[in-house]
């Protein structure tokens, strides 16, 4: 009996050992390995929501993660102003479009999407849904293609031990201070660092083409945080 005992165990240990369940940046991005993109141009977001500011928040925060992972960001500032002369500014006209105007008038490799499906303060804090879709400029492939389900909890808990009525006031002034003096940026913030945090490191990075077996999350992901 302690035989068949012991064989069964061994069994399932071995059958979660080799079931692979752990992800890696390789496996749910292996297309980015295999274009090794280098620079990339970020167009204006698409905004599915009613507020109007998320577009230009999102914007502002996109390129600075993306040069911290290694690439070259074409400058927003100057791409912006191009874009709207060329009347394309609504990146909505793109997003399933062939690409290969940006990649020779640009030199960009890859062309980055963003979309806010989500975008509203809620309670103590902010409620925001995006999602982001790198695509190649010369073959027009998804390369990457990863959401973020984020609440940004803007509550402040003094740490008190009283449970006075005055106590519970103080927490709620400070939450509501909080909450008016936290810029929407810092949600667009938090939400890219959790979707970028996986992405493949470019050709700038010292892990360039040696991060293939780093552990990732999912592709889509859903975070609480402070």
């Amino acid at each position: 009996m302690k035989k068949i005992l012991s064989f069964f165990l061994l069994t399932v240990v071995v059958s979660a050992c080799g079931s692979g369940s752990n992800l890696t940046r390789e496996k749910l991005y292996p297309e980015m390995y295999d274009e090794k993109p280098v620079t990339l141009l970020v167009m204006p977001p698409i905004n599915n929501t009613t507020k109007v500011e998320a577009k230009e928040y999102l914007y502002t925060s996109i390129s600075r993660p993306l040069a911290e992972a290694g690439y070259y960001v074409i400058s927003p500032r100057l791409s912006m102003d191009v874009l709207r002369q060329e009347s394309a500014y609504d990146a909505e006209l793109f997003f399933d479009a062939p690409l290969k105007k940006f990649h020779d008038f640009f030199g960009a490799d890859a062309v980055i999407f963003s979309v806010i499906d989500r975008w509203a303060k809620e309670g103590v804090g902010i409620n925001t849904k995006i999602r982001y879709v790198i695509r190649s400029a010369k073959t027009d492939q998804v390369l990457f293609d990863r959401s973020c389900d984020l609440f940004l909890d803007l509550s402040v808990n003094s740490g008190s031990n009283d449970k006075s009525v005055l106590s519970a006031l103080i927490d709620l002034t400070a939450t509501l201070l909080n909450t008016a003096l936290t810029d929407n940026i810092e949600a667009a913030r938090k939400a890219n660092y959790y979707i970028f945090r996986d992405l493949p490191v470019g050709k700038y990075d010292d892990l360039y083409m040696k991060d293939m077996d780093m552990e990732a999350d999912p592709k889509d992901i859903r975070k609480t945080v402070k």
